[in-house]
């Protein structure tokens, strides 16, 4: 294998997709707490992105080191099944990269390392001991999706070095985490749900067939109705004015109708309740925008 080709296989480990959506998740987050161009916040910030980036790399990479002989079978255009990058090589990738996460993260809040650590932890672990309970492993992704609007919130709101965590500065973050964790449960149970003959297949245990398509999905829609109810708090609590609300009444309506359609067609549910995610999100940028100008 060619320098050039084993590159290329390191950069594909890391998900350079899902690895830039979540700095751009974890800058959300540091903009709705309203740090992004204060004092010297700006600098935590980019530790914070950089973090965010360098972990959620990392714990890719060694998901696909723990995952090899799976992807031999179920994934063989995948960096190590088609010899691009060996294992050994992987997982010392997988360090360096987790090694850099804790380095940036240094620069951060006590508050914000606290939940850095949480992360890296889950990160490893997911895979060996979470991955294969039902349930379980739908809420590590769905924690760790959402945990990057608090972290990217906690990296701006104190010192670094503080140990007081300022509620008032990221309780609408909180909020933001909220709504995309829960969501992103309901969109793993989905998934599930539409992945069942093939987990079936593979002896995988995820919650639809443990339960049951239609009760899992359930489930699911229950905890998305939490979410969404929690969603106008911050216009309630007068942090954002009717801008945010404009906008996130859509996307609640449109993550609502994905839950029902998904009892259906767990297909179209799915990719439905992403765009509502995603217009959520937009919808509090647009709240801290409002409150900007």
């Amino acid at each position: 294998m060619s320098i050039d080709g084993r590159a290329k296989g390191l950069f594909e480990l890391t998900r350079p997709g899902n690895t830039f959506a979540a700095g751009v998740l974890t800058f959300i987050g540091a903009f709705v707490a309203g740090g992004v161009f204060t004092d010297s916040q700006p600098v935590q910030v980019v530790a914070a992105v950089v973090a965010t980036w360098l972990a959620t790399g990392a714990g890719n990479a060694i998901n696909d080191y723990f995952d090899r002989e799976i992807d031999r079978i179920n994934a063989p255009e995948r960096p190590i099944p088609r010899g691009a990058v060996s294992p050994k090589g992987t997982l010392i990738f997988s360090i360096v990269l987790f090694v850099g996460a804790v380095v940036a993260a240094l620069a951060l809040p006590v508050f914000a390392i606290g939940i850095a650590a949480l992360n890296l932890l889950a990160l490893v672990a997911y895979t060996k001991l979470f991955k294969g309970l039902p349930g379980v492993g739908n809420a590590v992704v769905a924690y760790l999706g959402g945990s990057t609007f608090l972290f990217g919130s906690a990296a701006v709101a104190a010192d670094a070095g503080s140990v007081g965590v300022p509620v008032d500065q990221i309780r609408t973050a909180a909020i933001l985490f909220l709504l995309a964790a829960l969501s992103t449960f309901t969109r793993e149970i989905i998934k599930d749900v539409e992945d069942m003959a093939g987990d079936r297949e593979e002896g995988l245990n995820t919650l639809p067939l443990a339960i049951g398509a239609r009760r899992a999905t359930a489930f699911g829609a229950i905890l998305l109705v939490v979410a969404v109810a929690a969603s106008p708090l911050p216009y309630l609590w007068g942090v954002f004015g009717l801008p945010y609300l404009v906008v996130v009444v859509p996307a609640d309506a449109i993550m609502l109708y994905a839950a029902a359609e998904s009892f259906g067609n767990p297909t179209a549910g799915q990719n439905h309740l992403k765009y509502g995610m995603f217009l959520a999100a937009i919808a509090f940028v647009i709240g801290r925008i409002a409150v900007l100008f």
